[in-house]
């Protein structure tokens, strides 16, 4: 029997994509080589505490329109605990907290930057051609800028030594997941246009384990549709269907790759050349509660292990009245390569306890440490022009989503691929939601710049350097 469609993996943007076409009266069958649904989103129950926690501790936002989205299509979007009032709170010697003021973007922030930095002004005004670059940020603009790191375009743009070291690499490292001398300056203004052009742009953690809010749910849509979720099962080659590890053919109309890029080859697909951004998730389980903070970033993470700490007792729904269970990342972990699992939990307890001075003698009652070989394709110098779009055989978050690599950008992949089948089918419909324009000042520079650039003959170029050589890949 030949099936409507076949989708290989199921992470997010497989099963983004397997849902909207059974939504849409396909019958489709999904394979994960692993027991679990969720891909690097993947949850699953700690032996010794009894409690569910993810792969790392992840964030949304509330401009992540399309995850938002296919969270209300499968009931479970009331499960992100959001904290509306304030932006994040940065630590380094001191917290500071962030909170968008009644300013208009993208000043919203500045006035809570300007009194936590302890920068000079000399140094935050140093930081306006960059900024002013951002919010006329185009996706023309990706050649141009892509040819450069983003540490080479901020010195280029005058941006200050200090001003680099206290918010650009912190936003390169938590948001891109690499040092600024090896993202590219198109992704990293890319995702810097799209934060400061909204207000009211806050953060929220799910209230379950992360694979909890879509994969039982996603599987339920999928087999409700009359298709089918296969487990345990390995796809070894595409072509006029799939071809299963025990040698079985499933016939298919289409035939859908929604896997990390490195696993493409496998399948006999053209791979792109990526490396990826390792990373490390700490779970500590306390004997007391320590803070009533959700989620705090560590500035400086690079010099120190860890980028980003969420106290789950203060996170999840009926977990209020529990000792604190902090999560962490050590984002693009080679730093800590070398350091056994009793090293990792002892420098993160003296790193929260920097923040809570109180942790520094709580007792540590269980502890996890995940190793993942990879958060998301690094970002360098010249990936964002090699990323290839979603097709109706390719999906993926780091595919062509004019976003970072994200949960965000897997929806929207697994949704833009949908399309793509259906408009094959002869029954085109529009899925994917794009990223909302930008608001007040930032909005509007954005608006002159698109009609400054249709009355042009040809697209302007951002940067005019010769290109610089991409870093090779690291052991």
């Amino acid at each position: 029997m030949v099936q409507d469609a076949v989708i290989v993996g199921g992470g997010l943007a497989g099963l983004a994509c397997a849902v909207a076409l059974g939504d849409a009266g396909l019958r489709v069958t999904l394979v994960e080589r692993e027991k679990r649904l969720g891909g690097r989103a993947g949850s699953w129950t700690d032996a010794a505490s009894g409690d569910a926690i993810d792969l790392g501790p992840h964030v949304v936002h509330s401009e992540y329109r399309n995850m938002l989205a296919f969270l209300e299509r499968l009931g479970t979007r009331e499960l992100i605990c959001w904290q509306p009032e304030k932006f994040i709170t940065l630590f380094s010697k001191r917290p500071v907290v962030l909170r968008h003021r009644r300013l208009p973007p993208p000043f919203s922030l500045l006035p809570d930057l300007i009194a936590g930095s302890g920068l000079s002004a000399r140094d935050l005004w140093s930081n306006n051609r960059a900024t002013w670059r951002a919010m006329r940020f185009d996706e023309a603009d990706v050649p141009a800028l892509d040819a450069v790191s983003a540490l080479h375009y901020l010195r280029a743009a005058g941006v200050s030594e200090p001003m680099i070291g206290w918010f650009w690499s912190f936003a390169a490292l938590s948001v891109m997941n690499v040092p600024l001398e090896r993202c590219s300056a198109a992704a990293l203004l890319r995702v810097h246009s799209q934060l400061i052009g909204q207000r009211g742009l806050h953060f929220g953690f799910p209230a379950v384990a992360l694979s909890e809010l879509f994969a039982p749910q996603a599987r339920a849509a999928i087999e409700g549709a009359g298709g089918r979720v296969l487990f345990n099962t390995e796809v070894v080659s595409i072509g006029n269907g799939a071809i299963l590890r025990d040698g079985t053919h499933l016939a298919a109309r289409h035939v859908v790759a929604a896997v990390p890029p490195q696993d493409l080859e496998k399948l006999g697909l053209p791979a792109p050349s990526v490396e990826p951004s390792p990373y490390v998730s700490v779970y500590l389980w306390f004997d007391r509660k320590l803070t009533q903070e959700r989620f705090w970033a560590q500035l400086g993470a690079l010099e120190r292990l860890n980028t980003d700490f969420y106290d789950l007792s203060n996170i999840r729904r009926g977990w209020a009245e529990r000792p604190s269970v902090i999560a962490s990342n050590i984002i693009y972990s080679h730093r800590a390569r070398g350091l056994g699992n009793a090293e990792i939990i002892a420098k993160t307890q003296r790193e929260i306890a920097a923040f809570v001075p109180e942790a520094a003698g709580a007792r540590i009652v269980n502890a996890a440490v995940n190793r993942i070989a990879m958060a998301i394709p690094c970002p360098l110098p010249g990936s964002e022009s090699e990323r290839p779009p979603p097709s109706v055989s390719l999906a993926g978050d780091w595919t062509r989503t004019g976003l970072p690599c994200s949960m965000e950008s897997a929806v929207r992949s697994g949704w833009m691929a949908a399309e793509e089948v259906l408009r094959a089918e002869g029954r085109p419909k529009r899925l994917a939601l794009e990223p909302r324009p930008p608001q007040g000042l930032a909005g509007l520079v954005q608006r002159l710049s698109s009609l400054a650039m249709r009355g042009r003959a040809a697209p302007r170029r951002a940067w005019r350097t010769p290109p610089t050589a991409r870093p090779r890949p690291r052991p």
